[in-house]
């Protein structure tokens, strides 16, 4: 079911360029937490011990949560109104960031992150939904894309913003810094952003997000334990059987309820499902890319956590130089949304492939291939937005953004998962400060280092090919989806 004008009518909010700046700034929050915390990756590695399993579950922690809530927080901000809850997310999420920021162990740290998934559910999935209310349609795409552009500079500001302050400071001040970020979010969000919801309303589904955030977690678990207590093990397999059960049964409750949080009716729509086939494997190649080449960037090429963020920022800049400039939506426009979200994940995948055989050479190879996955998802990221939100009903644009982020945070904490786990088969040191601390010869640091690289560029490898075949699909996806609406326009 295309969109339909929002509450505002035919000529949109009259503040919604301002109003969009304001969402964006909320949003921003979320963002430099994940990134932030991919280039603290040493830092806490050496100053709470953790092992690459605890890393993992410190970006997990955040991202299942998140991802298991923001069905149900898209429902409710339809329900109850999407102001109230971009204002209520504002307020979890600073409070969580100030917890995290004074933790003192990886087990109050790994907590702390799970209760600002709860925040981060609330304000990613009000931002877009008030994005598709305030905008007409035909001003969305260019509206999604600079959303999209804001949501790639917290990308970039992340790492830089993250490396000074670990040159300057302990590592819990990278949550700290969310504190005023949030502050002046809150307060502009309270003073500009209209409230609006669905008159009708839905009833939360509250047994829906819990089987689906116990589902997702037993399956990441699964695949995280894989490679430390081996694949067929009893822990493995029986993790594993949980996730399928209880996945199951989300779906069948889904399917049975009369308020579901997830109407499996939308995956009917080729559109809808080759947007979030696209949207899961983009995230997927994207998240554990940046997860295991921040390590390198670090640990084998010796660069600070300042030095690391500056050279992981062209990838995010790509993406924002594309966006703000209008070229990445002058060129989807002319090719269509299938041909640019298939163009955008070729090219994603290619970067990955460069940084896979080149990275060991230099930064050369992993400058290109952050540039070519900047390119890519400049393209590929708002079509794929706008096809899911364009296939919802406008009175369920929560519900809408909730997919649109679940699907994102899921291929986001999977692809941590996956490739550590391919890197951890690959690597059988706890991590690699662990595997040179235990090395007793220069020659043996040097297998160790070469071990970590072979297992990195194995991991590139799988996260390249997964993002290729998302793009094939997602494009074919589309292109039958728009030539079943031209044919049936034509009857």
């Amino acid at each position: 079911m295309p969109n339909s004008p929002g509450p505002q009518g035919l000529q949109g909010h009259p503040q919604r360029w301002i109003v969009l700046g304001v969402i964006c700034l909320a949003q921003l929050t979320v963002l430099l937490d994940n990134t932030v915390l991919n280039v603290a990756i040493p830092s806490l590695t050496r100053e709470l011990d953790a092992s690459t399993a605890d890393i993992q579950w410190m970006i997990n922690a955040y991202s299942l949560v998140q991802s298991g809530l923001l069905l149900t927080a898209g429902s409710a901000a339809d329900r109850y109104g999407r102001k109230k809850m971009l204002i209520a997310g504002l307020v979890l999420f600073g409070t969580g960031s100030l917890i995290a920021g004074l933790a003192q162990s990886t087990g109050q740290l790994i907590a702390a992150r799970a209760g600002m998934g709860v925040g981060g559910a609330l304000l990613i999935t009000t931002t877009l939904a008030v994005v598709m209310q305030i905008f007409t349609p035909e001003e969305q795409p260019r509206a999604i894309g600079i959303w999209a552009a804001v949501n790639a500079l917290g990308f970039a500001t992340g790492p830089l913003l993250g490396g000074f302050m670990l040159n300057h400071f302990w590592w819990g001040a990278i949550f700290l810094i969310n504190l005023p970020v949030a502050a002046l979010a809150l307060t502009a969000a309270a003073a500009l952003v209209p409230e609006s919801k669905n008159p009708r309303g839905d009833r939360p589904d509250l047994l829906g997000a819990l089987l689906s955030t116990v589902g997702m977690a037993a399956l990441v678990y699964a695949i995280i334990s894989g490679p430390a207590h081996g694949w067929t093990s009893g822990r493995v397999l029986l993790t594993a059987a949980v996730a399928v059960v209880v996945l199951g049964a989300f779906a069948y409750w889904e399917n049975r309820v009369p308020y579901p949080m997830l109407d499996l009716d939308f995956f009917r729509d080729r559109r809808f499902t080759g947007a979030v086939t696209g949207v899961v494997l983009i995230t997927f190649g994207m998240a554990g890319s940046l997860f295991l080449l921040t390590q390198h960037l670090q640990f084998v090429l010796g660069y600070g956590p300042l030095e690391a963020g500056v050279r992981t920022a062209p990838l995010a800049l790509a993406i924002v130089a594309l966006n703000f400039s209008g070229l990445a939506a002058k060129w989807t426009a002319r090719l269509g949304a299938p041909l640019a979200i298939g163009l955008g994940m070729v090219l994603m995948s290619a970067g990955l492939v460069s940084i896979a055989v080149l990275a060991a050479g230099g930064y050369a190879g992993t400058l290109l291939g952050l540039v070519l996955i900047g390119a890519g998802a400049a393209l590929a990221n708002p079509a794929m937005a706008h096809a899911i939100m364009s296939a919802i009903p406008p009175e369920k644009a929560g519900v809408g953004a909730g997919i649109n982020g679940t699907l994102g945070e899921f291929g986001n904490g999977l692809g941590v998962a996956v490739l550590g786990a391919v890197l951890s088969s690959r690597f059988a040191a706890v991590s690699l400060p662990v595997g040179l601390a235990a090395a007793t010869s220069a020659a043996e640091r040097q297998r160790v280092t070469d071990s970590f690289s072979a297992g990195l560029e194995v991991s590139q490898l799988v996260g390249a090919g997964a993002v290729l075949t998302g793009g094939l699909l997602a494009a074919a996806l589309l292109w039958r989806a728009e030539r079943a609406d031209s044919e049936l326009v034509a009857v």
